[in-house]
């Protein structure tokens, strides 16, 4: 099985060396040397077995054989760009789109989520005429420059950060810790009218909204679900001034949610974005990601007379690893699973906050779900240290999640699509035991080193 070529710490040393140290490892004081996968499983240099909890971006599963054999047979016959005709573009183009409302239609093929919202903003840009861009409270949407600009997520993170003019950062539509919280008679209508403010202050400013940006489900935010009704009337809104809507997709896409095939028809059949991006599991691991947008706005920007080319974006393998994607995700039902299995996992975990104080909320849709530990429900003073050591003493039982959220002290659950009723019991029964040992000795001096530093 093993494909290592170093003993583990010379791979450490090299990485030490050779990698930028502000790209991160997981368990930084023990790392797992993981060599291969396969399902909802993972498998260290010495054959052990982790449950991964947390990989969405292997969406139908580590290497699945169906997707594997998809890209390996179309690299064997071509691959090159999309200045060739060639029919997976436009079959999987014709497939996607079967999926969302008609009105989305023309497609455009990239290599990432950050490239996916970045063409997004683009796109926002010529068709609107406009700059300003509002975007929500811990969100976080990419990686490249203009997309720290909207991630209050990363900007926050550091000391120098400027926040850019043009952006304009709404409340989260957090119903648990937000500003409007479950008691509300109405939060949607309350967390829009927030953005509405916002333009109109916008305005006053000079301003003109081009973009209102949302995760469908924020994710690093910390598994936030917004109030059903809400992106309705916060896409009134911003259309009213001019701009359009941008529903990110790129981590919750694809069934995650179980009801629906896209997180955003999650607030109704009356609610349609104006761009939806995607990534992460649209490969499941092959780098591949796609803007979905509608007519208008696709020939507007044509209209700016600048021809828009992606080197790799669009490929015949990319697209014949699209296609497999889609049916596996039909043919062994895993919207179905992700529905079914979700709600056997938040059932169980609904079970922990009747037993252990420090679950605060459980929240989520379908195989994307949050567990937020506290160490006061009234307070809801977060429990950060808790979480910390909730996911190193799983990772000692080979069960690998991780905790995000403003105050990384939501245990997030967003595995693979196979994912099954035995793992939901495996990992809540090791949850379990762990809140019960935490309840003696709470917090050990392990992690809060790792805590501090």
């Amino acid at each position: 099985m093993s494909a290592e070529r170093f003993e583990k710490k010379k791979t450490i040393d090299l990485r030490k060396k050779h990698i930028g140290p502000s790209c991160k490892i997981f368990f930084s004081h023990d790392p797992i040397k993981i060599v291969q996968a396969k399902g909802q499983y993972m498998y260290d240099e010495k054959g052990q077995r982790y449950l991964d909890c947390i990989n969405n971006v292997a969406h139908v599963g580590h290497c699945h054989p169906d997707v594997v054999k998809a890209g390996a047979q179309q690299m064997e016959l071509l691959n090159t760009n999309s200045r060739f005709l060639h029919d997976n573009l436009v079959l999987y183009a014709q497939r996607l789109q079967a999926t969302l409302p008609d009105k989305l239609s023309v497609c455009y093929f990239v290599n990432s989520g950050s490239e996916a919202n970045d063409l997004a903003l683009r796109l926002a840009w010529q068709y609107t005429g406009n700059k300003d861009i509002i975007t929500l409270d811990n969100a976080y949407h990419g990686h490249v420059s203009s997309l720290i600009d909207i991630s209050p997520y990363k900007f926050h993170q550091s000391s120098d950060a400027e926040q850019n003019q043009y952006v304009h950062v709404a409340p989260s539509p957090d119903v648990y810790r937000g500003k409007y919280r479950g008691e509300h008679l109405d939060p949607a209508t309350a967390y829009a009218d927030e953005v509405k403010d916002m333009v109109q202050r916008v305005h006053k400013k000079g301003g003109k909204i081009a973009a209102f940006i949302a995760e469908s489900l924020q994710s690093c935010g910390g598994q936030v679900i917004p109030p059903q009704g809400y992106f309705q009337q916060v896409a009134q809104h911003v259309r009213e001034a001019g701009g359009i809507f941008i529903a990110d997709e790129v981590q919750v896409g694809f069934g995650r949610v179980g009801t629906h095939f896209w997180a955003f028809q999650l607030q109704g059949e009356d609610f349609v974005p104006d761009i939806v991006t995607m990534g992460k599991p649209i490969g499941n691991g092959h780098p591949m990601s796609c803007v979905v947008t509608t007519k208008e706005v696709a020939e507007a920007f044509m209209s700016s007379g600048m021809e828009y080319f992606n080197t790799f974006g669009g490929n015949p393998v990319s697209c014949a690893i699209g296609m497999a994607v889609l049916d596996v995700i039909v043919k062994e039902d895993l919207q179905g699973n992700a529905l079914r299995v979700g709600r056997y996992l938040t059932n169980l975990l609904e079970k922990q906050k009747e037993k252990h104080p420090l679950v605060g909320d459980i929240r989520g849709r379908g195989l994307f779900v949050g567990l937020e530990l506290v160490k006061d429900r009234l307070k809801l003073t977060p429990a950060t240290a808790e979480a910390q050591e909730v996911i190193y003493r799983l990772k000692e039982q080979y069960i690998l999640l991780s905790a995000d959220g403003p105050h990384r002290n939501v245990l997030k659950f967003k595995p693979p699509m196979c994912f099954t009723t035995e793992d939901a019991d495996l990992v809540v029964d090791k949850i379990d035991h762990v809140l019960t040992g935490m309840s003696h000795f709470p917090i050990t001096f392990f992690t809060l080193c790792i805590t501090a530093g």
